[in-house]
């Protein structure tokens, strides 16, 4: 690649959401409230599983780690692109804009994997609930969750090489809110089949592997509670799954519908909406899912708040 294609480059331009002025004021205020509420809401899940005895367990540790990543998933993307609503430049530096990548897939490909460890987590605590507190050591959640680190950012960082392999010429106008691999393979001016085939292989083999993994762990879960004889007890097994199951739904179908397409057919329109739905909306969301359907966690939290509440009449 000649030095003239880097420096053509330096910088690009996110256009946004939305390019009419009278949208601005309530996209900033639309994206700052879920901003707030999703930083807000998983700061509380990690600060209660550290705090309170009864929820050390594999399932409430894997869910903290799944807060983190959804916390770095969302401040990769949102702080910026709130700044550039009312930046008349809203440009992205491009070592900028191969951070935002990096880290961005990062994450996303932690939340991935972690989804996948929480389906062998319900796996084993429903099909072998007696062998769960051996199976599920504190040594191997720390293991599984250390992999799930290493296996996102090289994964990460895989995709990121092959992005400082293309060129950008005269078109430097991004038609997203934050730097992502096809709106940035859709302006480049270099061959981008290497780029898509990796997407489509290696892409399809992380997500849809444990995508595969967790339809496994279920069919083997619900196998299970169909042996049950009491509909009390089905229902109890049933509703320890429902949060992690509402999730993975909404995650994986709105991922699988961005990147696993051919890149002629990706709309930029349409994939900011969806990308909207798995980068903010989800994050957001998984706080209330996992903390409405869990006593636990809702028994943890009144007794947190009550703590606030009489220390604060004090």
């Amino acid at each position: 690649m000649e030095r003239t294609n880097w420096t053509s480059a330096s910088h690009f331009i996110l256009l946004g959401i939305s390019t009419h002025p009278e949208e601005q004021i309530p996209l900033f205020v639309l994206f700052l409230s879920m901003y707030i509420i999703n930083v807000y809401g998983n700061l509380v899940i990690i600060m209660l599983t550290i705090s309170t005895t009864h929820l050390h367990t594999p399932m409430y540790f894997f869910l903290s780690n799944l807060s983190l990543a959804d916390i770095g998933f969302t401040s990769t993307i949102i702080p910026n692109m709130l700044l550039n609503i009312f930046s008349d430049m809203k440009t992205i530096s491009y070592t900028g804009c191969l951070m935002q990548v990096y880290f961005f897939i990062s994450f996303a490909a932690m939340e991935n994997f972690l989804l996948a460890v929480m389906a062998y987590d319900r796996y084993v605590a429903i099909c072998h609930p007696f062998h769960y507190p051996v199976i599920l050591t504190k040594r191997l959640c720390a293991q599984m969750v250390a992999s799930c680190y290493i296996l996102s950012h090289f994964h990460s960082l895989l995709h990121t090489l092959l992005m400082t392999r293309l060129s950008f010429c005269a078109n430097n106008q991004i038609h997203h809110f934050f730097c992502d691999l096809y709106p940035l393979m859709k302006i480049s001016c270099s061959n981008t089949y290497i780029n898509t085939v990796v997407i489509q292989t290696e892409g399809v083999v992380i997500i849809n592997g444990a995508l595969a993994f967790i339809i496994i762990s279920y069919a083997c879960i619900i196998s299970t509670i169909l042996q049950i004889p009491s509909t009390t007890g089905k229902w109890k097994a049933f509703s320890t799954c429902g949060s992690h199951l509402t999730v993975v739904a909404i995650f994986y179908g709105t991922l699988t519908w961005v990147y696993f397409r051919p890149l002629a057919s990706y709309s930029v329109a349409k994939g900011r909406i969806v990308t909207v739905m798995y980068t903010v909306v989800t994050p957001m969301l998984n706080p209330f899912i996992y903390s409405l359907r869990n006593g636990d966690m809702k028994s943890a939290f009144r007794k947190w708040w009550n703590r606030i509440w009489y220390s604060g009449l004090k």
